[in-house]
C-alpha cells in the first residue's frame, strides 16, 4: 500500500513562476508538482495551496493523523502565525517546513519561523528543489 505524502504551500506561492522571478524562480509550482511526482511513483504525492490561514489550519487537521509526511511553506505566515504553529504541534503526521529562498538572508521579519519550530526539520534558499529534499528526508525518516 502506498504511502500519502501532502505539500502545503501558503498564501502567494499560487504566483510561483511570474512573481518575483528573481527571489522565487521562474518556474510554475504545478509544472513542479508534476514531474516531483513522477520521480516518487512509490507514493502518493498530493498539493494543497491557500491564501487562507483558516483553510491551511483545517487542512493539517484534515490529513495530521492519517498521512506520513508533510512539507509546508506557510508563506508569510511562517513569521507569525501562531494558529498554524499550534495546528503543526496538535497534530501526529511529521512536517518539514520549506522556503524557497533563504530567509536568514532576507528582511529582519522574515528572519523568524514561528511555525517551524514544531517541524521536524527546516529547508531553506534551495529554489524548489528544497521541496525534494523535503520529502527525501521524510521518506529516510519514517518513523
Amino acid at each position: 500500500m502506498k504511502s500519502n505524502y501532502i505539500i502545503i504551500n501558503g498564501p502567494n506561492l499560487n504566483l510561483l513562476g511570474i512573481r518575483e522571478p528573481e527571489i522565487y524562480g521562474k518556474e510554475g509550482f504545478n509544472e513542479y508538482f508534476l514531474s516531483l511526482k513522477k520521480k516518487f511513483p512509490e507514493i502518493y504525492l498530493n498539493y494543497y495551496q491557500s491564501n487562507h490561514e483558516g483553510d491551511l489550519i483545517d487542512k493539517l487537521h484534515e490529513i495530521g493523523f492519517r498521512y506520513q509526511g508533510i512539507i509546508i511553506n506557510p508563506g508569510a505566515y511562517t513569521h507569525y502565525s501562531y494558529a498554524i504553529a499550534d495546528a503543526l504541534k496538535a497534530i501526529e503526521t511529521p512536517a518539514v517546513e520549506v522556503h524557497i529562498s533563504d530567509i536568514d538572508q532576507r528582511e529582519e521579519f522574515r528572519k523568524i519561523s514561528v511555525t517551524g519550530v514544531n517541524c521536524i526539520h527546516m529547508i531553506k534558499g534551495k529554489g524548489l528543489a528544497g521541496y525534494q529534499e523535503a520529502l527525501e528526508f521524510l521518506l529516510k525518516n519514517k518513523p
